[in-house]
């Protein structure tokens, strides 16, 4: 029986020459890198806004990760193959699990670790901008795709996030900042629900990204790739345009990088004019902060990590919630922040 993640950490286990191997976990995902190559395989689970559970689940989506990750990155994503139960990669056995197959790209390029040594200007935001300006107005809609505009699923998708992240109250999030955003969020959405009607009118719902953040940018010479789109959930990446500009703006803030992340706006609304994306900026900025804190908060859960990552997870979901409840002061009307 092949025993992940120990089998794909042998040199042996690769078609290729490797001589050191790195794994890097998230949440949902072991990443084997090999120096030339990535190798993503995805775990086991099933946590209700992803299901993972089977390996026929594992390997449809493994075939829709490389699709959609293919239209920003085109020459990243390989192929994806099977983990055979000799415990090779696309060996000779039975396959047991898949992996998506990548390039693999400098770790040092990662645009998170940029931001952490001051290496990030402006020009670098600007070019971003436009990139995802341009893939926005590229990106698929359709009236199946507009559907997940609507106000019924928005509130559906918060409700499901208040539901997963009560577990957490008292560790990772506090009661009151828990009910506070909870409040907020839900009178924001009742009291604009024209608005969300307007932006699906306007096609404003796409296929975008879903999880555009600088942890899932490389930025290596001249070269930027926005990698690792979702692609187990089309509620969460069938979205509008303002969700997946606002989620790289709160990470440039998270990153206290608040220079940084106004002129991503700026410029951003410069190359897609959207002149109405202020009116819910800070709506999505909120959502896109607490479903950060979620996911960090799932990994205290994980039995692969060990007890200092766990505090780490910790100490960053703590952060992310704080950083929800700040977007959530300003969805309150003026009254409500007089009653406060």
């Amino acid at each position: 029986m092949v025993k992940l993640p120990d089998a794909l950490m042998k040199p042996d286990a690769y078609d290729e020459r490797v001589e050191k191997i790195k794994l890097v976990q998230t949440h949902i995902s072991w990443v084997f890198l090999t120096g030339k190559y990535a190798y993503k395989i995805k775990k086991p689970v099933n946590f209700g806004f992803l299901d993972f559970s089977t390996l026929e689940k594992r390997k449809f989506y493994c075939q829709k990760e490389l699709e959609l990750n293919r239209r920003l990155c085109p020459d990243i994503y390989l192929g994806v193959l099977p983990v055979t139960d000799d415990g090779k990669i696309n060996g000779s056995g039975k396959a047991v699990e898949y992996a998506l197959k990548m390039k693999q790209m400098p770790q040092d390029a990662l645009m998170s670790k940029l931001l952490d040594e001051n290496k990030i200007n402006k020009g670098i935001i600007d070019r971003i901008a436009k990139i995802v300006a341009d893939f926005h107005r590229k990106a698929e809609t359709n009236k199946e795709i507009s559907k997940y505009g609507s106000t019924e699923t928005i509130e559906f998708t918060w409700n499901e996030n208040f539901e997963q992240t009560k577990k957490f109250i008292g560790s990772t999030i506090t009661c009151r900042v828990f009910n506070e955003v909870r409040n907020r969020v839900k009178k924001f959405i009742s009291n604009n629900k024209n608005l969300f009607e307007k932006r699906v009118r306007e096609n404003k719902i796409r296929r975008c990204h879903g999880d555009l953040h600088s942890g899932n940018i490389f930025i290596a010479g001249n070269r930027i790739c926005i990698f690792d789109c979702i692609e187990f959930n089309p509620r969460l990446s069938c979205i509008d345009t303002c969700s997946d500009a606002a989620f790289f703006s709160m990470d440039l803030d998270f990153h206290n990088k608040h220079d940084l992340s106004e002129h991503f706006v700026g410029q951003y609304v410069k190359y897609g004019g959207d002149k109405e994306l202020a009116k819910l900026l800070n709506f999505y900025k909120c959502y896109r902060a607490y479903v950060r804190g979620k996911v960090t908060s799932l990994k205290l859960n994980d039995k692969t990590i060990d007890e200092e990552e766990k505090l780490e997870a910790m100490k960053t979901a703590k952060k992310y919630f704080e950083l929800s409840h700040g977007y959530s002061n300003s969805l309150m009307s003026t009254d409500d922040r007089q009653n406060v």
